[in-house]
């Protein structure tokens, strides 16, 4: 079955389609990030677990005990952010081809309009929700920061 696209229609449906791109390439440049800090909590959680099998200080390994247990948590809030960011990028590719194709008239009468709205308010929806998880990864990491300062020799700055 032969559809009759015209150059009008099809020029149309790619200005329709171009503006979700935009979404794409924000989630792209964090899944990026995202990923970065992921590699980056992979190795901290193995270069603790390579020093706490080394050591037999009773104080040290409860630390190390610690600071693994929050390193799995940002670990799962990276991946869950990695999830829905990957997630948002698939409904907003959907979103692309059913204006598109609703655009073109190559749908052959199929209503694609709530289609378009469904998955791209989805998209948003889970782009939301990967900041959230970004934002809760990040604000751990701060969290485990040891802002006192502990000179050599034991002593107290000043």
């Amino acid at each position: 079955m032969a559809f009759p696209l015209e150059a009008s229609s099809i020029t149309h449906g790619i200005q329709l389609a171009v503006a979700p791109v935009f979404l794409l390439t924000a989630v792209s440049g964090m899944i990026g990030a995202v990923a970065g800090r992921l590699a980056r909590i992979i190795d901290r959680a193995r270069l603790v677990e390579d020093r706490a099998r080394g050591s037999t200080d009773a104080d040290w390994l409860a630390r190390s005990q610690r600071e693994l247990q929050q390193l799995r948590v940002r670990g799962m809030l990276a991946n869950g952010c990695i999830a829905l960011l990957t997630s948002c990028a698939f409904l907003i590719g959907v979103t692309i081809i059913v204006l598109f194709v609703g655009e073109t008239g190559a749908a052959g009468g199929i209503q694609t309009g709530g289609w378009a709205v469904g998955s791209f308010l989805l998209g948003v929806v889970c782009f939301l929700a990967a900041l959230l998880c970004f934002l809760a990864e990040t604000v751990l990491a701060t969290r485990l920061l040891d802002f006192r300062v502990h000179p050599p020799g034991g002593g107290h700055s000043a």
